[in-house]
Parts: C-alpha cells; sequence; structure tokens
C-alpha cells in the first residue's frame, strides 16, 4: 500500500483515512469512538472544519471533509489525532503509537462521485460484516443525514446538498437513501482502493486539474480509467 498523504487545495472535498498503528482495534469500545467524535466536533468550532460524513470503525476512521484557505482539515486532524491518542494512553496507561503513520487524503469530485464516496463511507460497517444495516452504527453520519440531532451537529447539510448537486435537503436525503438501499440491495460490499488509496477520483478533466494543482508533489503519478470514473495514483512501490 503506499505511503499515506496529505494536500492541501482550498475548496476542495477530500476523503481522510485514518488507521490505528498496526491496525490494532483500538476504537472497539464505543466510549472511544464517542471521543474522536468529540474532538471532531471541537476541531469544528475552533477552526471552521466543513464536515461532509464520518465513520468511527473499530481501528481506523474516516471523514469526508471540505478544506478551506486556513487548511483547517490538517489542523483539525492535528488536534483530533493527538487529543484521543493522548486520552486513551492516559486511561489505559499505555505507551507507544496511536494512529498507523499519517492520515491519507483522497481528492473527490462533486456529484455522482461525492455520492458513491459517502455511500462506500455509510457501507463500512455493513461491508466489514459488524451490523446488518447502517442504522446499527452509532458512530457515523448516516444518521445526521438522515435525522439531524437539534444540538452538536457535525454534518453541513446545506454544503453537501449544495455538493451533490440536489435542488433541496429533501431530494439530497431521497438521493442518499437510494445510494444506500442500492448498494444494500447489491450487495455492493467488496473493499474499493481508489477511495482510499488514490490521490483524486473523478473524472478526467477532474483528476488532470488536481495533478496539475499539486505541481511537484504529483510528480511520479498517473491517471487510470476505473469504472466510469478516473483515479490519479500513486507511484508503484517496489
Amino acid at each position: 500500500m503506499p505511503r499515506a498523504n496529505h494536500h492541501h487545495i482550498p475548496g476542495q472535498i477530500w476523503h481522510i483515512t485514518h488507521r490505528c498503528h498496526q491496525g490494532q482495534f483500538l476504537f472497539k469500545f464505543a466510549r472511544d469512538r464517542d471521543r474522536w467524535l468529540y474532538w471532531l466536533f471541537e476541531a469544528k468550532k475552533r477552526f471552521g472544519l466543513t464536515v461532509l460524513n464520518y465513520i468511527v470503525t473499530s481501528n481506523h476512521v474516516h471523514l469526508l471533509a471540505v478544506d478551506d484557505d486556513s487548511n483547517s482539515i490538517s489542523r483539525s486532524i492535528q488536534l483530533i489525532a493527538g487529543r484521543t491518542a493522548q486520552e486513551y494512553n492516559q486511561r489505559k496507561k499505555r505507551k507507544g503509537a496511536f494512529w498507523e503513520d499519517r492520515y491519507h487524503a483522497t481528492a473527490i469530485e462533486s456529484g455522482d462521485h461525492l455520492m458513491r464516496c459517502l455511500t462506500y463511507i455509510d457501507m463500512n460497517m455493513v461491508r466489514a460484516g459488524v451490523v446488518t444495516h447502517l442504522s446499527l452504527w452509532k458512530q457515523s453520519g448516516y444518521h445526521e443525514i438522515q435525522s439531524p440531532p437539534r444540538r452538536y451537529r457535525l454534518i453541513d447539510r446545506d454544503k453537501l446538498v449544495n455538493l451533490s448537486g440536489a435542488k433541496d435537503v429533501n431530494q439530497f436525503i431521497t438521493l442518499h437513501r437510494h445510494w444506500i438501499d442500492q448498494a444494500i440491495k447489491e450487495q455492493q460490499l467488496q473493499r474499493m482502493a481508489e477511495w482510499t488509496e488514490a490521490v483524486a477520483v473523478g473524472d478526467m478533466s477532474f483528476t488532470e486539474q488536481i495533478k496539475q494543482e499539486l505541481g511537484i508533489n504529483a510528480q511520479g503519478r498517473h491517471i487510470a480509467k476505473v469504472g466510469d470514473a478516473c483515479e490519479l495514483r500513486e507511484p508503484e512501490i517496489p
């Protein structure tokens, strides 16, 4: 698997994946997963992070967010990862790394590509065989998208509606539910590396634009066609 990377392009949607050290199940208890969400909420307040979706699994996390001029994603991950690890190690009297290297960031195009990525994140625990439906996993953005709480909201649904291409919130909720129902019906349970290992996923013009904007950071990376999408891939490692 390629080395994790993170880049900064203001206004870009990024799918962040961050894994526990050596795949350990450090989030196997709900209490620890809830603490990650607590610090995500704090990051949103402190840095103005725009959150589109998230899920905390037993050994890694997914975050779909929009970067801004202040590099809010990088600052937020630094806060969340640092405080989560510190609290866990102190409480468990544990030493050593909590997280696996750096987080990985994949640029996602808006519209249908965004909806596919959103669905892939939502389906994580169903794909792992832990639950039979998304509604059964508490620490997931699925609940907030379908039925937002009155307080402590993490997801910016208005931004999500705008980026998805839906005309309003009601249409987006229906569209989101349709993507999920279709994924469950068609048993879309295979892992799709493009969402977690590529540098960018979208159409050809989008991936070419991301490659150009990354400049020297995109050297050695190439664009490949995968189904009805294109991905900017990491260079092959011998």
